[in-house]
């Protein structure tokens, strides 16, 4: 019997708007491995704490929201994928602004941290695992033989971003976005538990400039070195 351990894990890490959503989701697909988005759990918890009226730095209440998430990641279901929580498709909930900011506020909670640590590490399972967030090699899967570390530069982060809540019909400021992904950035970088930064052993990959496309081939190759013969071309076992 396969351990957990020995399933293969892509680690995906980097700042809000660096793509790694995008991208994980498009590497997921083409290896045909499962997939999780660390971020949506944590703006789930958020959403979940704002609904229910509980102050985001409430970390004993907090951690029991995040203990009762039922949650599945759909990679293949439409462009960017589907969120289902308690089987309804949350995924358009999850990408505004105001869910981001909860996101980064209930992440630093360390209760919270610490209650979705081993929800995260279940989704490691045969054939695959592609995980995308900030904290993925560092923390959740010291162990992964890839782990990226994504960035670009928070001008062209902001642009993204602002681009496609456009696309959405979502009114925003660009330079209001800029400034409070900034903030982000800042507040993610200086949280006492799992800082943002990038493993020692991390790949950094600086996507400004690049497409999709690029980002994804480099990807894959670095992949292909770090479990040769494992890719697979299908969709993941259910």
């Amino acid at each position: 019997m396969t351990g957990p351990a020995e399933v293969p894990v892509v680690a995906i890490d980097g700042p809000g708007g660096s793509g790694k959503g995008t991208i994980a989701r498009a590497v997921a697909r083409a290896l045909g491995w499962h997939m999780l988005d660390s971020g949506a759990l944590y703006r789930l918890v958020g959403l979940a704490a704002t609904r229910q009226g509980v102050a985001l730095d409430d970390g004993g209440t907090l951690a029991g929201v995040a203990h009762g998430l039922d949650v599945v990641f759909d990679p293949l279901g439409g462009e960017e994928g589907r969120t289902l929580l308690a089987g309804v498709d949350v995924t358009a909930e999850l990408r505004n602004e105001t869910a981001g900011r909860a996101a980064s506020l209930v992440a630093a909670v360390p209760a919270v941290r610490a209650a979705l640590v081993g929800r995260q590490r279940a989704f490691r399972r045969l054939p695959g695992l592609v995980a995308d967030g900030r904290d993925m090699g560092s923390v959740i899967f010291p162990d992964a033989r890839l782990k990226v570390f994504l960035t670009a530069s928070v001008e062209e982060r902001a642009l993204r971003r602002y681009k496609q809540l456009k696309q959405k019909g979502i009114d925003v400021n660009l330079p209001a976005l800029s400034k409070d992904m900034a903030e982000r950035d800042r507040r993610d970088a200086e949280r006492a538990v799992a800082p943002l930064r990038p493993s020692p052993d991390a790949r950094i990959l600086d996507s400004t400039g690049l497409g999709i496309a690029a980002v994804v081939v480099q990807v894959l190759d670095w992949a292909d070195e770090a479990y040769p013969g494992l890719a697979r071309r299908e969709g993941p076992e259910a």
